[in-house]
């Protein structure tokens, strides 16, 4: 009888900068397994006979197939076995929250730590991009209809790389001067490095897809003008519009959203100031409104650039954050504080119109709201000042209007989301998808990638009857 596999129960823990080192630096903070670790982290998966990390990974990975792939030693039988899937398993690697998908339902995890799945699957794009053995899927018969993508975000690329694999003309719309939406305006150089974006974004170009970028839908042409030219349209233009607290002050210079603060740095280079001329205010005390990633990307921004100090003010507790455990840990590493149960309420400026103090008011939790969270209250003349010459709102953000107010008959929802059916990504107009941010508001990477493949799945129904 052959003797039981012993498994460690332990992930491997992923290689990374030291934090004195990093937050001198916009480097990639996180360096990846090299060979021989990820094919131990492989070594722990169970094999299980019914695979329920693939029902936890929104765009259906065989995850178990390109696991036992690097048991074998065949890396580009992985990378080939996840991108039957996934056309940005680079970025997906990086910053989709494994932990409350894929992994959260590893079976391993059930008596251990699960398997990382999201670190093995980022080594094998890395191993296939440094090695150059990248290899072009086979691509169908040209089948003479023209589609139309409006936004190159996680979305919208997944969308176009599905339908060119079927043999679509497929032209993509990007209303900015680069390519990959939140991938590049978004997320830091130190968290997703724009090189590897730009690398996924060649890769769905090889597929034959066509890249227009400076090219607003809704003011450079319209959607109605768009179908005078295509037989299909896919919305995948995000959610761009930022929240703001609606406080006394917010109008003050040194206050912005994370939508400008993070554009500037990330797609504008503002950390690169004077080399690129993209001016970024270098604040000695920045506060940062909001407990999600994009609050833990403008804290850790905040701090790269220069800042003496930063602070996250959010109204709840630590166990409510929303931002991914692995985020949170790194900014604590990297001396970010964290003012929990704290609410600004108002921003305090001098006589010139530039911030000085933030005006805040302490919380305690009552009992918990429909977010399943502990509704935060007011402690009553618990008011206090915050000695602040920086803010930056990361509280949320609503899809851009400009699509609707020009889309005559695009049902519009309350918080300006563009309705759409959530299996097919149908919308209210003919021949008209959307899926992603845009429809759902602020979400993953990988959540805005599996509505585009539902949408993308349904359009070439829908087109090929």
């Amino acid at each position: 009888m052959p003797a039981k596999k012993t498994i460690d129960p332990r992930k491997r823990p992923m290689p990374k900068q030291e934090p004195f080192e990093r937050v001198r630096n916009f480097d990639e903070v996180a360096l990846g397994y090299t060979p021989e670790l990820a094919r131990e982290e492989a070594s722990r998966c169970l094999a299980c006979k019914k695979p329920v990390c693939v029902d936890g990974c929104p765009v259906g990975i065989d995850i178990p197939g390109f696991v036992q792939c690097m048991i074998d030693n065949d890396f580009s039988g992985g990378i080939r076995k996840i991108k039957e899937r996934n056309a940005l398993p680079a970025v997906c690697g990086r910053v989709c929250p494994q932990e409350e998908q894929c992994e959260k339902v590893c079976v391993l995890g059930k008596k251990h730590e699960p398997v990382a799945i999201g670190r093995l699957e980022r080594f094998l794009a890395d191993w296939e991009a440094e090695t150059g053995a990248i290899e072009r899927p086979e691509i169908a018969p040209p089948n003479q209809h023209r589609v139309a993508i409006v936004g190159s975000g996680p979305a919208g690329i997944t969308v176009a790389s599905d339908l060119a694999l079927l043999g679509y003309d497929v032209t993509i719309f990007e209303a900015l001067h680069e390519a990959g939406g939140v991938l590049t305006y978004g997320i830091p150089e130190f968290r997703l490095p724009k090189a590897i974006v730009q690398r996924e974004v060649e890769y769905v170009k090889n597929l034959g897809v066509r890249l227009l970028v400076d090219f607003i839908v809704g003011k450079t042409k319209t959607i109605d003008a768009l179908q005078k030219e295509f037989d299909a349209i896919f919305i995948g233009a995000g959610a761009g519009l930022p929240w703001f607290m609606e406080i006394p002050g917010e109008n003050l210079n040194g206050v912005y959203s994370a939508n400008e603060y993070l554009t500037r740095c990330n797609l504008m280079k503002g950390f690169l100031f004077p080399a690129y001329n993209t001016p970024l205010k270098r604040a000695r005390r920045v506060a940062v409104f909001g407990g999600g990633n994009v609050a833990m990307d403008s804290a850790r921004t905040a701090l790269r650039l220069g800042a003496d100090e930063v602070h996250i003010v959010y109204r709840r507790s630590r166990a409510e954050m929303p931002a991914r455990l692995e985020e949170l840990e790194n900014a604590e590493e990297e001396g970010v504080i964290f003012d929990y149960l704290t609410l600004p309420t108002r921003l305090v400026g001098d006589d010139r119109g530039w911030l000085t103090a933030i005006e805040c008011l302490r919380m305690e939790l009552g009992e918990p709201d429909q977010s399943g969270r502990r509704r935060p209250m007011p402690i009553k003349g618990s008011e206090f000042l915050m000695a602040a010459d920086a803010a930056v709102c990361a509280i949320g953000n609503s899809p851009n209007p400009l699509i609707g107010m020009t889309t005559p008959g695009l049902v519009i929802g309350k918080k300006g989301n563009v309705v759409a059916d959530e299996q097919t990504g149908k919308t209210s107009r003919e021949r008209i998808w959307a899926g992603g941010d845009i429809v759902t508001g602020a979400a993953t990477v990988i959540s805005a990638m599996g509505a585009a493949r539902r949408a993308a799945r349904s359009l070439h129904e829908t087109l090929s009857t």
